[in-house]
């Protein structure tokens, strides 16, 4: 696949971006694991106000940031402006409900001389996102938001004709104070992809594309023996 922005409307090819090298792959996996030992211990309220500034960015620049995705993907300027403030608004609902989404909760035990079941809610580390052209903004916030929010961190690969819209956004998470590392957009390959899943610091993995492709991506998580994963991570524990 060739990493490029090509206009919709004229067909011109306008830029073009080097697939990402192994070695890159495997610091930005380092990079995201380190990040994750810092981000897993930093303060709900403070993870929150991280996405909130990246809302507000959004929304101060949100001109040049719809720009952008008429440039590669030909969305009327209107429609753009509106992706980007849906995803300001999917950034501010984490800001609004993390802290009660995380808190822990207590579960019904049928004998209470058993003790009482807590359920708690943590991170699992590295994620890996997979995604489409179609709103190239949206497809990242609605898997980033909620996993920053729970306190992972998240390598992605997305689509090969959206490559400054994917680079933007994460500009967008080191101007909004995201620590190096927690977020990172990777001009990757297909193979590349079974490199990253195949790192045991890789927990989870999100796609949005084919059946096809995601039966291959399926059977590559499906063989490095994934730790199961949800969009909020749980453990249940009894104490007495």
């Amino acid at each position: 696949m060739a990493y490029a922005t090509t206009n919709p409307y004229t067909g011109e090819l306008l830029r073009t971006f080097p697939d990402a090298t192994d070695a890159e792959v495997d610091q930005a996996i380092e990079n995201a694991h380190v990040a994750f030992l810092e981000w897993r211990e930093t303060p709900i309220a403070k993870r929150a106000a991280i996405l909130q500034k990246a809302a507000d960015i959004l929304r101060r620049d949100s001109d040049s940031y719809a720009r952008l995705l008429t440039l590669e993907m030909g969305k009327l300027i209107s429609e753009a402006k509106d992706e980007v403030e849906l995803v300001a608004r999917i950034f501010e609902y984490y800001v609004d409900n993390a802290e009660a989404l995380l808190a822990p909760e207590n579960v019904p035990v049928a004998d209470r001389a058993e003790g009482d079941a807590v359920l708690l809610r943590e991170p699992l580390g590295v994620l890996l996102a997979i995604e489409p052209w179609n709103f190239p903004y949206y497809q990242i916030v609605r898997i980033l938001a909620a996993q920053l929010a729970a306190g992972n961190t998240m390598l992605l690969k997305h689509a090969s004709n959206v490559p400054q819209s994917a680079a933007a956004f994460e500009a967008l998470m080191r101007e909004a104070g995201l620590p190096a590392g927690a977020f990172a957009d990777l001009y990757a390959t297909r193979a590349q992809i079974g490199r990253i899943l195949d790192d045991p610091r890789v927990q989870g993995v999100a796609l949005t594309g084919s059946e096809s492709a995601g039966a291959v991506v399926a059977i590559q998580a499906a063989r490095a023996a994934p730790t199961p994963s949800s969009c909020w991570p749980t453990r249940t524990w009894t104490r007495r």
